[in-house]
């Protein structure tokens, strides 16, 4: 095998449960040597799960609370370079580990905090930090989704792992982005809180716009807003929503009864390419198409072709016809008709199909382990891999380590350097994506300090919903010149501009990456160090049949059945209730790419392909049950519309004065004894337990419950909501000194932004670094804005830009507005 980007690297992975262990995970799937530290009799959370995330490491027993289970700890963390831990705030500290303890003995190491709340919180660093203690503070069971507010569900509950897949690649990143910048700062103690990560993973439903156009809005939102101007119900029947969903953004029953979900709005070609791949070319040449950036009282009918979401006059129409449509063939061959369209649609799976599906197989998104316990089993692949890395897809299971030979490794020694730089200063990325996955590597990679310019067409195939609505937040930090790629001299200006580049980011297939010509041999050439982050819809470490379909997040909540889990089978799916869930995680995972290319880089010498996809961030989502094997449990957690919980000591519950969630998952009955008011229920039967303590909690106020639980394991947090969260963070930029270290939740209303309007973005909080720095990005450009300025750091002279520009070669803006009404 050839070298493996992280394998000189070595990890102390102390974490129980889901985030250290998924950092852990992510690193040794890259070539890290990671060492799994358990406590004698094991974590309390060891099953198939816990043992996928094991994989690739190796395990070894300790009993921290002994003089010479630390002393050991202290030696094996002199000859480690990352240490991961996940334990409440001062937990380490009180064992003697903490980051001053281990950071003492080895000044190049970098400590990675992954606390539930931030340790600098008063009011919530000691709070137990379940996954959904997290989920229900920060706001996730609360208004989820356009669908269950309509029908007036509220809260609901999802067992997806947000917070710690969100923290998790997080962690990851900035781990390896410290690593890259030891020789300038030295080792880093970096706190990620989960809480934070969750907040940042959401942040499109927290996006907030002053005088927001009705133009944006969806048949959805806009049935919620007149129901609740004229004091009407939200009471609609799962049947009537059908009437409210876009003809291209839903899903279609085909010929064997399985849904087909369709997302093709918002970028020019596609709801073309959807309804000729039906048939329907008649009813498109009768449909309206005009420009998108047009304000709509200019609009020459109520909408267009290229914009979403399609008009109420053609709405009902559209979507009867593609109904029909459907209905003719089963749902495979469909999904072969669309891919080969490059029309964005999937066949609607469940988990358990997708961990056996022939791409995800093919591709290396699903990958074969044998396990010593379980035997045969299916696991989740990598969520970030290098397409030079022929260890991506060989997995072993973990196995005991060798203390003898783990101590014979060097002490890792280095200058005791302390500086404060932002661990990416001076790197150049050439940004080549749209939408929001894409985008999201580039302003993320802008708050550690790199220098992003970002490229979009003259005339733009993606509506401003996509562009500018998100770009408010996915575009920060950024500057931006509009090349016409298809004409010589858009060509010439874009290889001047990879020549100056450090790292090139495109969401693409493989096809694409090509047609762009930005293969591995052309960029090698021109610089063989230049680093490509390629993010897709269904790409793998291999190539599978569906390598080159097109798609976005919801089509891989559709493919990897997260929208099954969540609307709860094949009559009722649903897509998971927030924006960018998948997008945003994906965009964190290409990041978490790039920091391995970069330690590759360092290594080496050379630059790579860094790899992730939307398919691959859905396996991640639902991390611990991505796995199957013959004796596996049923897949049968918690889905659907109803779901308040996972059994009686997890689960969502009406105080007296509100909902709140109700967690005691390790001590269960055993909780109950210890409290005067809840022991005689501790013999209920299980089936009665839960109604049994929806009346009692039913009896008292919230705040009573959270005194009770007080420095316990056990937790009643109130059921937030992302709204609640965002306005209470709220933080005017105008002021100056943002807060991105003490808060658990820091939200920026910035009231003088470009655009006119103020706007309430999530802050760049979720790391939080002791020496690297971090940047708040500055505002969204208006797309073209730095056209002219970036020609000429690139040579040209201000006669050809204005020639560019007037052959249409180079532009300098897509409307009048910032923001087209």
């Amino acid at each position: 095998m050839s070298h493996r980007p992280l394998a000189h690297i070595r990890v102390l992975d102390f974490g129980h449960y889901l985030a250290g262990p998924l950092v852990g995970m992510m690193l040794a799937d890259m070539g890290a040597e990671v060492i799994r530290i358990t406590p004698p009799g094991g974590t309390g959370f060891d099953g198939p799960a816990f043992d996928m995330l094991s994989r690739g490491k190796q395990t070894l027993e300790l009993d921290l609370k002994t003089t010479q289970g630390r002393e050991t700890a202290l030696a094996l963390a002199e000859r480690s370079d990352v240490v991961i831990e996940n334990f409440r705030p001062g937990v380490m500290q009180r064992l003697g580990l903490g980051p001053q303890d281990l950071r003492a003995v080895n000044n190049q190491l970098v400590y990675l905090s992954l606390p539930g709340f931030a340790s600098t919180d008063p009011d919530l660093a000691q709070l137990p930090a379940w996954e959904a203690v997290i989920a229900a503070y920060t706001g996730q069971f609360t208004d989820m989704g356009l669908n269950r507010r309509l029908m007036g569900i509220n809260p609901s509950f999802s067992p997806l792992a947000l917070a710690s897949a969100y923290g998790a690649s997080f962690g990851a990143m900035s781990v390896l982005f410290a690593l890259t910048a030891r020789d300038t700062n030295g080792g880093d103690h970096i706190e990620v809180p989960l809480a934070t990560a969750l907040l940042e993973g959401l942040v499109y439903n927290c996006e907030q716009i002053e005088d927001y156009p009705d133009r944006y809005k969806s048949p959805r939102e806009l049935e919620i807003d007149r129901r609740l101007a004229e004091g009407l119900p939200l009471n609609l029947a799962f049947a009537e929503l059908s009437e409210f969903l876009d003809p291209f953004y839903r899903t279609y029953t085909c010929a064997d009864g399985r849904g087909f979900y369709v997302v093709s709005g918002s970028v020019a070609s596609h709801p073309r390419r959807v309804l000729e791949t039906l048939g329907l070319q008649e009813l498109l040449a009768d449909l309206p198409d005009f420009s998108a950036y047009l304000d709509s009282p200019d609009w020459p009918a109520d909408w267009s072709l290229r914009n979403y979401p399609v008009g109420p006059a053609d709405r009902t129409r559209l979507s009867d016809a593609m109904k029909a449509a459907f209905l003719t063939k089963p749902a495979h061959e469909w999904e072969a008709l669309f891919g080969a369209a490059k029309a964005p649609a999937t066949a609607q799976r469940y988990t358990a199909e997708w961990l056996h599906d022939p791409h995800a197989l093919a591709s290396g998104l699903i990958l074969p382990v044998d396990d010593p316990v379980h035997g045969a089993m299916q696991q989740m692949g990598n969520v970030a891999w290098l397409s030079s890395d022929q260890g991506a897809t060989q997995k072993t299971p973990a196995r005991p380590a060798d203390l003898t030979q783990l101590l014979k490794a060097p002490v890792r020694e280095g200058a005791a350097t302390t500086g404060s730089a932002g661990w990416l200063d001076g790197l150049r990325v050439l940004d080549l994506t749209n939408v929001i996955a894409g985008p999201t590597i580039g302003s993320t990679l802008a708050r550690f300090g790199a220098q992003v310019t970002l490229v979009q067409p003259v005339e733009p195939s993606v509506d401003p919903w996509n562009t500018v609505v998100f770009g408010i937040h996915a575009q920060r930090g950024k500057d931006s010149i509009l090349l016409n790629l298809r004409s010589a001299a858009g060509q010439d200006a874009l290889a001047k501009l990879i020549a100056e580049a450090d790292i090139i980011t495109m969401n693409g297939t493989d096809a694409q990456r090509d047609q762009l010509g930005l293969t591995q041999e052309r960029l090698q050439a021109i610089n063989p160090r230049l680093i490509l982050v390629q993010l897709d819809a269904f790409g793998g470490p291999r190539r599978g049949p569906k390598s080159d379909h097109l798609g976005y997040d919801d089509l891989a909540q559709a493919a990897t059945g997260v929208m099954m889990r969540f609307g709860g089978g094949m009559d009722t799916p649903e897509e998971h209730a927030h924006f960018g869930t998948i997008d945003v995680l994906t965009g964190f995972c290409a990041c978490v790419a790039l920091g391995g290319a970069l330690q590759d880089l360092h290594i080496t010498g050379q630059g790579s392909i860094a790899r992730a996809s939307l398919a691959a961030a859905g396996n991640l989502i639902q991390a611990q049950f991505m796995y199957d094997h013959k004796s596996r449990a049923p897949f049968d957690e918690p889905s659907g519309r109803e779901v308040l919980g996972w059994g009686p000591f997890y689960h969502c519950y009406e105080a007296s004065d509100g909902w709140f969630f109700f967690a005691a998952p390790k001590e269960q009955r055993e909780m109950l004894t210890r409290h005067a008011e809840l022991a005689d229920l501790a013999d209920t039967p299980e089936a009665d337990l839960q109604a049994a303590l929806a009346d009692r909690f039913a009896t008292q106020p919230l705040q009573h419950w959270q005194t009770m639980f007080q420095r316990s394991s056990t937790a009643a947090v109130p059921l937030s909501s992302l709204h609640e969260t965002r306005d209470a963070a709220l933080q005017l930029e105008s002021e100056g000194d943002i807060d991105l270290s003490q808060a658990t939740f820091r939200v920026i209303r910035h009231d003088k932004h470009p655009m006119g309007r103020w706007c309430d973005l999530v802050a760049p909080n979720a790391v939080r670094p002791q020496q690297g720095r971090i940047t708040i990005p500055g505002p969204m450009p208006k797309y073209g804005a730095h056209t002219r300025e970036i020609l000429q750091r690139l040579g040209y002279s201000d006669t050809q830009i204005t020639e560019m520009i007037d052959r249409g070669d180079a532009g300098t803006s897509w409307s009048d507005r910032y923001l087209p009404i």
